[in-house]
This record gives C-alpha cells, sequence and structure tokens, in this order.
C-alpha cells in the first residue's frame, strides 16, 4: 500500500489459489482485512482466490459461499476456480486431467454464479476452458473461449438472468502465458476481466 502511492494507475494487493490445506492462512488474512477494515473503512487485501476445483463442485461451493459471507462484509472480492486448468500451480500439464476436467460445463458455471450471488455480486469465476498455468505447449492444450460465450448465454437464455446484462458473468482467466492474441480477445469479449500470466 505504501509504495502504490507512488505509481499512477491502480494497484490490487490479492492472493491466489489458496487450496483447503491453507485454509488456516486465508482466514488469518480475513481477519486482517476484518480488523483493517473496522479502522480504516476497507479491507487490507483486495481479493483473494480458493482454488478448490480439485473438489466436488458442491463442496467446493459451499466453502466458497462461507468465505464470500465473510469478505462482502469488508469488501473484499473472492475469486473461485472451477474444474483443472492444472499445470504449475497443480503440478499437471493437461495431459494427465480428464478432458471433461479441462473444460467447465455451463451449468456448473451457473450453478456457481447463482449460489454465489445469493451472498454478494463480488466474485470473480476461473472456469476451465483448456487453459494451463505455466507457459503453453501446444498442441497438448486446446484452449476454448467459446465455452466462456456458452456459460453466459445459458445464464441468460436458459435461466432467464437478464439483470446484470448480457455478461452476467465476470470471469478470470487462469493460465494466460502463452495464448494467442485471437483468444486472449475472445476471452475479454465473453467477461474476463482479470488475467493471470506468468514469469515467462
Amino acid at each position: 500500500r505504501t509504495m502504490a502511492r507512488s505509481y499512477a494507475v491502480p494497484v490490487v494487493l490479492h492472493t491466489d489459489h489458496c487450496a483447503r490445506k491453507l485454509l488456516s492462512w486465508l482466514d488469518g488474512m480475513i481477519e486482517a482485512d476484518e480488523d483493517y477494515f473496522a479502522r480504516h473503512g476497507e479491507p487490507l487485501f483486495s481479493s483473494h482466490t480458493l482454488d478448490l476445483s480439485e473438489e466436488p463442485l458442491k463442496q467446493n461451493i459451499d466453502t466458497c459461499v462461507h468465505y464470500l459471507t465473510r469478505l462482502s462484509a469488508v469488501n473484499c472480492l473472492l475469486e473461485v476456480e472451477l474444474g483443472a486448468s492444472g499445470g504449475a500451480d497443480e503440478g499437471m500439464d493437461g495431459t494427465s486431467a480428464e478432458n471433461a476436467s479441462l473444460y467447465t460445463q455451463p451449468e456448473e458455471v451457473c450453478w456457481a454464479f447463482e449460489t454465489l450471488s445469493k451472498v454478494s455480486p463480488a466474485f470473480l469465476i476461473a472456469p476451465a476452458f483448456g487453459n494451463v498455468h505455466g507457459a503453453y505447449k501446444p498442441p497438448r492444450v486446446l484452449l476454448q473461449p467459446a465455452i466462456l460465450e456458452s456459460a453466459q448465454r445459458y445464464i441468460v437464455e436458459e435461466k432467464g438472468v437478464v439483470s446484470r446484462g448480457p455478461k452476467p458473468v465476470l470471469y478470470a482467466f487462469h493460465g494466460g502465458s502463452g495464448a494467442n492474441e485471437h483468444d486472449i480477445r475472445a476471452a475479454i469479449a465473453a467477461g474476463v476481466v482479470k488475467m493471470n500470466v506468468d514469469t515467462d
């Protein structure tokens, strides 16, 4: 926060990829958010990511609901991960994961969106659409940004959610390193507002 004052751009303080075994660390950081909020009217961190994507969807989202409830009270955003992106963070390169797990289904995005929206609108969803953490190694991975658009249409057309416009879901694009410009632009057009890149 002290350094951010020296730069003429918005700066966010974000924590990434908290698995269940690290929830005690997240609890401590949220306690720091709550304490800072009580004194300054804003959270210490801008946002946190919960990565429970290896767990069953309901277990994943139920846990996210618990944390989103806490975070929404201090105006802090939660990022949730659906499906197996694989790569450096998960110790996978995309070849060992089941094909279905590399591509989150529209119904899964919809259920997560509807469940989390009952708590707060302050969340991002990071679905799996063939993305892999770390640098891409074609032809192992085939990015399909159309999956993001399909989920948006499903929520609007099949579920009738119109209160947040034609792109109700705010997406995070995990594993953006090595993606080509066409896929990046397609992902942004489908609702991506945050993209993670490696140090390549």
